[in-house]
């Protein structure tokens, strides 16, 4: 699993004009699935996530986490975050999961997230055509990927 996280003051999606999900302060994730991803990679990224300090203290610090801040969650599935760019002009996407393992892992992730919080984890649509609106603040944006994790 890959996941891009923006530190943002407010974020909503839309699918076909319709407001699907929006936060204020928090983090907008866009989350990509593939084929290889186990729950434990799921259990691992959530925690990652919801733990990752890097909201600012009273000295200016990134020292607060998402709870701390009383942040929501805006998930939006991304299989794009797999796209492989080695060959050509023309990304292929072969490493991201089909949405028959690729769905029921992001239902997993929304309920995963709002268990660890305590509150309902905003998303977009699966599949959908989706527009993101958001005001990154900082700008803060964190990539992480579950390979890393062996790493730590």
């Amino acid at each position: 699993m890959r996941a891009v996280i923006q530190r943002v003051s407010q974020a909503s999606c839309k699918a076909d004009s319709a407001v699907t999900g929006e936060i204020g302060t928090g983090f907008l994730v866009l989350l990509g699935i593939e084929d290889a991803d186990t729950g434990d990679d799921l259990q691992w990224l959530a925690q990652k996530i919801t733990g990752l300090r890097i909201f600012s203290d009273e000295n200016g610090l990134m020292n607060k986490a998402l709870a701390d801040v009383d942040g929501g969650i805006l998930l939006i599935s991304q299989f794009t975050l797999f796209a492989q760019t080695k060959k050509g002009n023309r990304p292929s996407f072969i490493r991201a999961a089909k949405p028959d393992k690729a769905t029921p892992m992001y239902e997993e992730m929304i309920k995963t997230l709002q268990a660890i919080t305590g509150k309902k984890t905003e998303t977009g649509i699966f599949g959908a055509d989706m527009k993101i609106s958001l005001i990154n603040d900082g700008p803060v944006t964190i990539i992480m990927d579950t390979k890393d994790k062996e790493n730590h």
